[in-house]
């Protein structure tokens, strides 16, 4: 190597990139997926890259299983917040336990929360083809809220 190479090299390194001036925000999220979508994504049991509701109806029964007290045919409030926690996510992720419960008896059956999953396909299927892929699952925001054509209005 050249001296002037090694020399080069050595400012390449000294380089460091510049923080974000403070106070800078973020830019918001225009491409995001709602814990359901997240969820029926993983559901895809044979790698294809498409969720079918067989594929979906299984997976849901599966990880409902995994819920504590659902060998007993019905689930609590608090054992839906874990089930929650481990396959959305978050304990307070939609579907919340009062949209599952479609009764009302405080508990949550397999069939109701097949039901409330089954109406999120439905809903994700932009197409109607009875097949969700990676792009009806997410959704695309063109603007951040309160702001058009990249105008944000000033306070």
């Amino acid at each position: 190597m050249t001296g002037g190479m090694l020399v080069a090299i050595a400012l390449l390194q000294a380089i460091v990139a510049a923080p974000p001036p403070a106070g800078t925000p973020q830019p918001p999220a225009t491409i995001f997926a709602e814990p359901a979508a997240l969820f029926i994504a993983a559901c895809d049991a044979n790698g294809d890259g498409r969720v079918t509701q067989p594929e979906l109806t299984a997976c849901v029964a599966r990880s409902y299983a995994t819920a504590e007290g659902a060998a007993s045919g019905s689930i609590g409030y608090i054992a839906y917040a874990d089930w929650a926690q481990a396959w959305l996510g978050d304990r307070n992720a939609l579907p919340s336990p009062f949209e599952v419960d479609r009764d009302g008896d405080n508990r949550i059956t397999l069939a109701e929360l097949q039901t409330r999953f089954a109406q999120f396909f439905t809903r994700f299927d932009r197409d109607k083809d009875g097949i969700l892929t990676r792009s009806e699952l997410i959704t695309i925001r063109a603007a951040a809220p309160g702001e058009r054509y990249g105008i944000r209005k000033k306070n």
